[in-house]
């Protein structure tokens, strides 16, 4: 893998770039790392690295209202775009191709039996139309046009449904934190005897996730129940 790459940002037409070490640089793009000190190369700010040319004090005070490199280089790290290597994209690619099944397949469901299709179905479709993913966008700001491009596939609806759930007192606290995690509650009540009972409102695609945590955690004892 190579030891340095570039983090290019543009202000006004005007072009700035940084050198920097590609997993200290990605990991710190993810908000893993915070020490600027550890993914530069070195604290010089280029306007073209390759020539080796530098931007005038003018230039760097317009676009970054300060001359001292540490600070712009933060902010180039901060708005600009990191020039990821191979293995980098490659491994981007992959985890955020996950994460869209995950989605997917938690959050929608075949229409005709109402239940999620599996990940690896999903998956399947992605392949068979060819979707491309965008390592660097979220899952929800590309999950939606996946989805149009997988309905030529896969019949794909978003659902939800309404549980009615009753929890036995020795295991309430735990289970509500795992319902407000999962869902929307649409009421709460807790009973004399320290029981709760609850209304939840989940994706269609999520509730064998929610009955199988809800099992592990109240050791099969939670009523679960569809209202709606």
């Amino acid at each position: 893998m190579a030891d340095v790459t570039l983090v290019r940002y543009s202000f006004e037409g005007e072009k700035f770039e940084i050198m920097v070490k590609p997993d200290p640089a990605l990991e710190y793009k993810l908000g893993k790392k915070k020490d600027i000190s550890a993914v530069l190369v070195s604290d010089e700010i280029y306007t073209d690295s390759g020539k080796g040319t530098r931007p005038s004090a003018e230039k760097l005070l317009k676009a970054f209202k300060t001359e001292d490199p540490t600070e712009i280089a933060e902010i180039i790290m901060q708005k600009g775009d990191l020039n990821l290597t191979t293995e980098q994209r490659r491994k981007m690619m992959e985890d955020k191709k996950k994460q869209i099944v995950s989605y997917i397949a938690k959050t929608y469901v075949d229409p005709k039996t109402h239940l999620p299709h599996p990940p690896l179905r999903v998956e399947q479709a992605m392949k068979d139309a060819r979707v491309s993913v965008d390592p660097q966008k979220s899952v929800d700001e590309q999950v939606k046009d996946i989805v149009e491009q997988l309905r030529s596939i896969i019949a794909l609806k978003t659902e939800s449904l309404q549980l009615e759930i009753i929890i036995p007192a020795q295991f309430a606290s735990q289970s509500y934190a795992v319902l407000k995690s999962v869902g929307s509650l649409k009421s709460e009540q807790w009973q004399n005897n320290g029981s709760l009972k609850a209304i939840l409102e989940i994706p269609a695609a999520a509730r064998p996730n929610v009955i199988d945590r809800l099992g592990s955690i109240t050791k099969g004892s939670a009523s679960v129940e569809v209202v709606k």
